[in-house]
């Protein structure tokens, strides 16, 4: 069991790891740092975290670990802010969805890759955000990659590993440029696709969401999701991102010019393709 970990930003995401640490009893003492301090006493209040301090030297003493689950183009001001603190014992981690970007800030703060310094990213979430959404059971058969770095202390892997499996989730460890590619083809794209579906239905007939039905639903959710995250995701993982955006307009040329030419035979074959793929995907997450 850890003794102390702090998390700096508690979300939904760095709420939702408190809470199922507590509810697995893996640590004794979980504080929250943050600027907002109303949201820091509904954290208490909610039993997510044990107390809280709006001064950093303060939430960092005794601290075994420290997650940072704040956005990521907030990560170099964060880091700064730490780094004063820093022991050789305390482990550093994150939730970004980007890691390269995460790495390359460690970097130039620090001067090197700290070896207690594991980056993480789970692969779960909801469309709502804050503390209030925070959900112990989150992370349930999730996977969370963990991209450490080639000379990352092992013990603090290891440590970072456990405590993501014991509030549920499934651990793999991936190279960083893999996992920004992965996560740009998997995560991102489509939250884009989402994104760019509502700006142009709104920009072209407001009124045609009144017409819609479930399976507009079901595609627009995640056009719910947080907007300053996502504006933060974009800049800190553009190349990947933009590469399978052009990707996926070939596909949508490809896709036109069938309709275009009347090719029903090729159109009949790509859906059921893409039916097959994604019913084995379903089988496959059922499995998990």
């Amino acid at each position: 069991m850890m003794n102390k970990i702090c998390i700096i930003g508690v979300g939904l995401i760095g709420g939702s790891f408190a809470a199922g640490l507590k509810q697995a009893n893996q640590v004794n003492t979980i504080i929250g740092f943050g600027r907002n301090e109303s949201s820091l006493i509904k954290a208490q209040n909610l039993g997510v975290i044990d107390g809280y301090s709006l001064d950093i030297a303060q939430a960092l003493i005794d601290v075994d670990m420290v997650l940072i689950a704040t956005p990521v183009n907030s990560f170099e001001s964060v880091l700064n802010l730490i780094k004063p603190h820093v022991t050789e014992q305390m482990i550093i981690s994150d939730v970004g969805s980007t890691k390269g970007s995460v790495v390359n800030i460690a970097k130039q703060v620090f001067g090197t890759m700290p070896e207690n310094f594991i980056p993480a990213h789970p692969i779960a979430g909801k469309e709502q955000s804050g503390v209030e959404a925070a959900d112990a059971t989150l992370f349930n058969n999730k996977r969370i990659i963990i991209t450490p770095e080639e000379d990352a202390n092992t013990a603090s892997v290891v440590t970072v590993s456990d405590l993501w499996e014991s509030v549920g989730a499934k651990v793999e460890i991936m190279a960083t440029n893999k996992h920004d590619d992965l996560l740009a083809m998997t995560s991102h794209l489509p939250h884009m696709l989402a994104f760019s579906l509502m700006d142009y239905l709104v920009s072209n007939n407001p009124q045609a969401c009144h017409y819609a039905a479930g399976g507009f639903k079901d595609f627009s959710r995640i056009a719910s999701s947080d907007a300053v995250m996502w504006r933060d995701i974009c800049i800190n993982n553009p190349d990947q991102i933009v590469k399978h955006i052009e990707g996926y307009q070939a596909r949508l040329e490809n896709l036109s010019n069938l309709i275009k030419n009347n090719q029903s035979e090729a159109l009949e074959q790509l859906f059921s393709e893409a039916k097959t793929a994604r019913d084995d995907w379903l089988k496959d997450q059922e499995k998990i």
